[in-house]
């Protein structure tokens, strides 16, 4: 083929790829730009869930809609009450969520956590566990292979396990490079986690016994900002920088791991959902829940 047909072939070839990720893209606001979506899941047929840091309002997108509606109210549970994490299990029909509510009177401000589960499909409540302590911060959790949801307290330095079929979560580990944990997640089998005070990269070992040792600190081959929410795809992680504005792929060798920005300009993203082909952002400072293509 000759060269000027082929450069046209691969001007096309773009131009299509393009168009494509452009047709993937969606941009959803959530109740208004005021909204502060923190987390986000997506459950089976599609159906985006936002948690709200700003409101009592837990949301969800049905699958092709462009606007959102309330999905879970707890205005009843006190002035302030909001939401951060958010996670399906579509295997015993759940929505975990981070529900946090400011103790009156207090400077700074504390803040009582619970975790809470609910109907995947009703919004029905469930279990509610609340975290010990006067101040606790319930941010993120993951599924473990073994069924356990693995929870992370911001503040306290601690993560915490929930066995499966349990109604009360155990401590897990507790550790001074924690302090600052958000992001969690499981990636091939192993636990992760970041911490958005110290910009830090984790992984927890744990022996035969399931019992966690001491956090290992990942070198990444560039800095990242502000890590927030964190899931697994692929075989790498996704991390959302909540301090830079991007959306970040890590992927781990060993003790050391590559960062590749994947997008960028976004204002505050908090969260970060793989959903097939498609990522799912918590863009908290627009109050709008984005979607990008998956890379490959």
């Amino acid at each position: 083929m000759p060269v000027a047909n082929v450069r046209r072939l691969c001007f096309w070839v773009s131009v299509i790829a393009g168009f494509a990720q452009v047709v993937l893209a969606a941009d959803i606001l959530i109740a208004d730009e005021k909204s502060q979506p923190e987390s986000l899941t997506v459950s089976p047929g599609g159906v985006l869930i936002v948690g709200s840091a700003s409101t009592p309002f837990v949301y969800k997108v049905s699958a092709g809609a462009s606007s959102a509606e309330k999905f879970v109210d707890a205005s009843a549970e006190g002035p302030g009450t909001f939401f951060f994490g958010m996670l399906a299990d579509a295997s015993s029909n759940t929505l975990w969520t981070c529900q946090l509510t400011p103790v009156p009177n207090t400077k700074p401000v504390q803040r009582h956590t619970a975790l809470r589960s609910l109907d995947l499909s009703t919004g029905a409540a469930k279990i509610r566990w609340n975290l010990p302590g006067d101040n606790n911060m319930c941010n993120d959790f993951a599924i473990g292979p073994d069924k356990a949801l693995y929870i992370s307290d911001t503040v306290n330095s601690k993560i915490y396990k929930l066995p499966a079929g349990a109604s009360t979560a155990e401590l897990f580990l507790e550790h001074r490079a924690l302090y600052g944990i958000d992001g969690i997640t499981f990636l091939n089998g192993t636990l992760y986690v970041n911490n958005v005070f110290s910009n830090n990269l984790y992984r927890i070992p744990l022996d035969a016994n399931g019992k966690a040792g001491e956090p290992v600190d990942i070198w990444m081959d560039q800095p990242i900002k502000g890590p927030d929410g964190m899931r697994a795809a692929n075989g790498k992680l996704l991390v959302a920088e909540n301090g830079s504005g991007k959306i970040s792929v890590i992927t781990v060798n060993g003790d050391k791991a590559s960062v590749t920005v994947i997008k960028e300009g976004l204002k505050t993203p908090t969260a970060v959902e793989p959903a097939g082909d498609t990522i799912w952002i918590a863009e908290r400072g627009a109050g709008k829940a984005v979607s990008i293509p998956m890379p490959n």
